[in-house]
């Protein structure tokens, strides 16, 4: 932190440690946050994770101004134009965010910039060297940004970057948090996890339409997991019915005639779709797989709408769900038919509501907000400012 924060007490020369961890309720933080969308969830993930998020640190007594670049694609499938929580604001170029936003970033409390925001990396470089709070990266993306990284074809983060943001956010826990640490020199990285907000995410009473589901974008490195863990059950087992709901995948695929296929559902349908599904089919991209500790926020959202998951492997997964009793793990078409096929209802059903408990207990957009507000205080701390 530079020149101190204007809403924190100062520690005095006789402040002790032990003092320090024990002061009062701090005032509310000013938060600014410049993030790829609130705006449009349309072909990304990010817009929930920001809405929740966003949406939790106002009701903790936060003031948050978010920035958004107003990108045509957006513009065009806002379905969220006006947040109803904090402030949000548009702008159309990097002169015209230094132009309109210099005195709010210098002035807030922390500055958070998020993954694939465009011309990120000029704004990172800018933030860091202007605010005068917390600086943070959002990483929403982690092990893709890192291999990216590596490539050198990134443009919303540098390797000098890194260690000038004081916080580093990523969605994925485990050793790559040492890993930014100690390669990349962040001075402090910490997991801030997706999650699900439970207002919009709830069981449903509603007739079930699928067997098996899945909700996702078309990834070339998702599809075989895709065809081994649903097309091949959905091959071998003609009575069952399967529903995949996902943007860009190729013409050229070839669907079983029991596969129903619906080319996108924004978050308000997402509710609908898992609860009209006995079992919902989760499946990570190889980079996720290749970092461990990296949850989707479909697990969340699925569990917190009761819906039982079957799930591919990756290392970590038993700190979100315990398997075989809160979500269940398959290596293959056949053990995905088992589970279609031979689990009781009644076991179906505790199955769900395990790992339904599991998320409203610890993976909520409020639970989010917490661990962030937790974050920011540990480094005013640090710094002795309070």
């Amino acid at each position: 932190m530079r020149n101190g924060q204007r809403n924190w007490r100062r520690r005095s020369p006789e402040t002790t440690e032990a003092d320090a961890m024990n002061f009062d309720s701090p005032q509310p933080l000013k938060i600014v946050i410049l993030g790829l969308s609130i705006t449009s969830s349309w072909g990304n993930g990010h817009a929930t994770t920001y809405r929740g998020l966003v949406r939790e640190l106002v009701a903790r007594g936060h003031d948050i101004l978010f920035l958004e670049r107003n990108l045509k694609w957006y513009a065009a499938n806002r379905d969220l134009p006006k947040p109803p929580y904090g402030r949000t604001h548009l702008y159309h170029s990097l002169p015209e965010l230094k132009k309109r936003f210099t005195t709010a970033v210098r002035q807030a409390d922390c500055v958070i910039v998020g993954s694939y925001v465009q011309d990120g990396a000029a704004i990172g470089q800018w933030v860091t060297q202007l605010a005068e709070g917390v600086t943070a990266f959002y990483d929403i993306d982690t092990p893709v940004t890192l291999a990216r990284l590596e490539r050198g074809d990134l443009d919303y983060l540098s390797r000098a970057l890194i260690p000038a943001y004081q916080l580093y956010l990523s969605f994925t826990g485990g050793p790559t948090l040492q890993r930014l640490e100690q390669h990349y020199g962040s001075p402090m990285a910490r997991a801030l996890y997706c999650s699900v907000d439970p207002e919009l995410y709830s069981p449903q009473a509603r007739p079930v339409k699928w067997d098996l589901g899945y909700m996702g974008t078309y990834s070339p490195d998702r599809q075989p997991e895709l065809d081994r863990l649903l097309l091949e059950p959905a091959r071998h087992w003609h009575q069952g019915r399967f529903a995949v709901a996902g943007p860009q995948f190729p013409k050229e695929l070839k669907w079983p005639h029991n596969v129903k296929r619906t080319i996108y559902l924004s978050p308000a349908r997402h509710r609908a779709f898992y609860n009209a599904q006995r079992f919902t089919l989760n499946l990570t991209r190889s980079c996720m797989v290749a970092a461990g500790w990296s949850p989707s926020a479909r697990l969340f959202e699925a569990a917190a709408c009761g819906t039982p998951i079957i799930t591919d492997y990756w290392q970590g997964l038993d700190e979100f769900f315990k398997p075989d009793e809160e979500i269940l793990i398959a290596r293959s078409g056949k053990e995905v038919l088992k589970y279609l096929q031979a689990l009781s209802e009644s076991e179906r059903r505790l199955i769900a509501e395990r790992a339904r408990e599991r998320v409203l207990a610890a993976h909520t957009a409020g639970h989010r907000a917490a661990e962030l507000e937790g974050y920011i205080y540990e480094l005013f701390l640090k710094s002795a400012v309070f």
